[in-house]
Parts: C-alpha cells; structure tokens; sequence
C-alpha cells in the first residue's frame, strides 16, 4: 500500500510540472522545458540560441588590427647615401630621384590605362617607329614622362636616345632651353617594354641606361655608340601585381618595391644575388624551328634533363623582356632571345635594352652573352638601334650555352661571315 502511494504522488509531481504555465522555476534542467513546452511564454535556452564562444568565434568578431609596416630604407635615403659614398655619381642623385617618380606616373596611368581609354594604337592609320612596331598610346605618354625625368629634373644629362624616336635628341630640344645641352652623361630608355601586353592585363616595363661622355666632348650621335661596360648607371622598374625598380651603379644591385599607401619606393631587396643555376628556361618556344643548331640542342638538353646543372626545367614566358628577366634574377635560370632565320640579329636593340639589362645580370653574379659573339657589354654598337641575339642569367645556364655555340655550327654566323665576304668582293 506504502509502495502504490508513493508511485501516486511521483506521478501527480510529474504532471504538474509538465503543465507548469512558467517552467523556468521548476526542477527540470532548462534544457528539458525548451524542447518540451509548447507555452509562446517559454523563453529556449542560450544552448540553442548563442553557442559560446570559441576562439574562432572571437577573432572573427574582434575589429582586424592595423598591418604594421617594415622599416625598410625609402629610394631617397638609398640615392643620397649611394651618392655621397662615391663623389662621381653626387650629379646624378636628381636625376635618379626623378626616374624614380616617373615610374609612378607610368604605373598609375598603366593601372588606369582602360578607364581612361589609353589602349591601343597610338593612331588610326597604324604609324610604326623606327622599330617597325605600331605605336601604342601608352608609348607615347611613357615616352614623353622619361624625356622630362632625364632631361628636367638637372642639367647633368645632355642627350638622351629613346625606342621609340628615330634619332637621338639633346635635352636642350627636349626642355626648350639650350643650357640644359651641356651635360656629361647621355641616357638611353625604353619607356614601355611590352606595351602590347597592357591591352591582356600582363605584366610590363620600364628599362634605361646611362654613359658618361668623353672627357671634353659634348653629347652627340656618336656619344651613344660606346660599349656596354662604359655605362655608369642602369636598371629597369617592372609594372606587375607590384611595381619594382631594380637599379644598380656599377657596385651590386639593389630592389625596391612602390609602397601603394605611401607612393614611395622602399628597398625591399638589399643586394640582389642570382643563383648560379636556376632551373627556369625563358624562351618563346613558338620559334624553335627557327633557331640556329646551338639554341635547339641547348633547349633540348634542359628538356632532357641532359644539361650539366642537374635541375629539372620548367618553361616561363610572359612575353615581355623586364617581366621574364626579373624571374629570372630572383630564381635563377637563363633567358633567350636568340636570332631566327626572319631576325638574324635577334629583336631585342642593344642599347636600349640588352646592355642595361646585362649590366645588372653581371652586378648580381650572373651573365649576359650573344651566344657566338660573346659578351654582351663587350659588343661595339654601329648604330643607337642595333639588334643583337640575347641571353641572359645564371652564370652556370648562361657559360653552358655558350659551350653549345663554341662546340655546334651556328649556321646563321657562318651566312653572317659569308656576306661579308661576299660584300668585300664587290
């Protein structure tokens, strides 16, 4: 009977709990009264409305934290220490400081170049320069931004010889004002390598040179037919994801990357060193039939895994010289321009682009040749737009195709040697 009472009063407890019009001040968990009650009254438990918070949780919620900046030496500071540690080059610190701020100009007008209708041929009846290539608009104005950078920003430059112009100019008709005629040095420049990449979004660049002129001589034609190892000053500045200059004055080589927040340089990359070897090959493979026996057995040895570096290859073109030479100069590896049955001299001009970017292969610890004619900066120029078979890089992927041109007829030399031959005769 004792046993029947207590189940009595469990079970009456129990239905009065579950008809509890506020459940919340009865004895079953919390949990139990949200899944059970059916009262709009009912309040549900955090459990199921606000899960606590986790780490993850917490760090998604807290405001993100400034990014903190390097302190990295500006493009400035690095021309005025340069500068003032060799006495020759304190002229050309303006200079310098004014290519640096035209490589802004022509990265902010290349970013902008579709919304401010700046793609295309410079004219519509299609005007070539002195190159045989179509004008782009962006030449134009890249042009004219690298003229007054050498030629406004002091009276040290007296000459200067674009790609894009069929003769040299003085900085005297650049600037109207002949006292800007009487500088020392002469500057050399291609404003925008690659122009017809900007019309796909590709990377582009900037590449330039500076000589010094005979002692006593002012700057004319001929000032600018010196060989590459006379030049004083070179670099290149490369419009990508990022902008970088790449400079060196004859004493290593030095990066420096445009900081988009504050428009300055800031030297990102002390003292570049190329690799000895690499295992990039750059290369516009679509002429391979037309290369000479060196270039094609050089080629297929990388892809044979034959080639005396031991690397396993890997093919990178992007079809613009700055952009294929700075992989290169940060991974290692060779890049080719070689001549072709149609170009027997290759395409790339000696003065605007070869040399200054050989100048700073050589700085970093690489290398720069022709292939059967040696050293780039070795070559004496007969004429300001004189094209020469390029290779650059790695001094080891460099020096080993240079064994293949020294050991395989290149027959493209042997028809060279044969025309002059031919023309002595005459």
């Amino acid at each position: 009977m004792k046993i029947k009472m207590i189940a009595i009063k469990r079970m009456t407890l129990l239905l009065c709990l579950m008809t509890t019009p506020n459940p919340s001040n009865a004895f079953l968990p919390s949990t139990f009264h949200s899944k059970t009650s059916s009262s709009s009254n009912n309040v549900p438990s955090k459990l199921y409305l606000e899960p606590e918070p986790t780490a993850t949780t917490a760090a998604a919620t807290t405001p993100p934290q400034k990014l903190r900046k390097k302190q990295l030496k500006t493009f400035q500071r690095y021309l005025e220490i340069e500068c003032w540690k060799r006495s020759e080059y304190r002229s050309l610190e303006p200079v310098l400081a004014a290519v640096g701020r035209a490589a802004k100009e022509i990265n902010r007008i290349v970013q902008r170049a579709q919304t401010d209708d700046l793609y295309g041929a410079a004219s519509d009846s299609g005007d070539t320069n002195i190159q045989g290539e179509v004008q782009q608009k962006l030449d134009v104005v890249c042009n004219n931004f690298m003229l007054r950078a050498f030629c406004g920003a002091s009276t040290e430059i007296g000459c200067v010889a674009s790609e894009e112009e069929d003769e040299p100019r003085t900085c005297g008709e650049v600037m109207g004002d002949a006292s800007f005629t009487v500088g020392e040095y002469v500057a050399v420049f291609d404003p925008l390598d690659g122009s017809k990449n900007i019309d796909a979004s590709l990377p582009v660049g900037t590449v330039f040179g500076i000589y010094k002129c005979p002692l006593g001589r002012v700057a004319t034609k001929e000032t600018f037919l010196q060989k590459g190892n006379e030049m004083v000053a070179a670099g290149y500045v490369l419009y990508s994801a990022t902008t970088v200059l790449v400079l060196t004055l004859g004493s290593g080589v030095d990066g420096f990357t445009l900081d988009p927040d504050k428009g300055i340089f800031l030297q990102t990359h002390p003292d570049i060193r190329i690799p000895s070897a690499g295992p990039i090959y750059s290369f516009n493979e679509a002429n391979y039939r037309d290369f000479s026996s060196p270039v094609k057995r050089y080629l297929d040895a990388l892809k044979e895994g034959s080639s005396v570096t031991g690397l396993r290859p890997n093919a990178r073109y992007v079809g613009a010289l700055v952009a294929d030479v700075h992989n290169i100069l940060i991974n290692g590896g060779i890049y080719g321009y070689p001549a072709t049955r149609t170009n027997t001299n290759g395409k790339l001009r000696l003065l605007y682009e070869s040399c200054p970017m050989a100048m700073i292969m050589e700085q970093a610890g690489g290398a720069g040749s022709t292939g059967s004619h040696g050293r780039i900066l070795d070559v004496m120029p007969t004429d300001i737009h004189q094209r020469v078979p390029t290779f650059l890089g790695s001094i080891e992927n460099v020096y080993e195709l240079d064994q293949f041109h020294q050991y395989y007829d290149d027959e493209f030399a042997q028809e060279e040697e044969e025309e002059k031959k031919d023309e002595k005769k005459k």
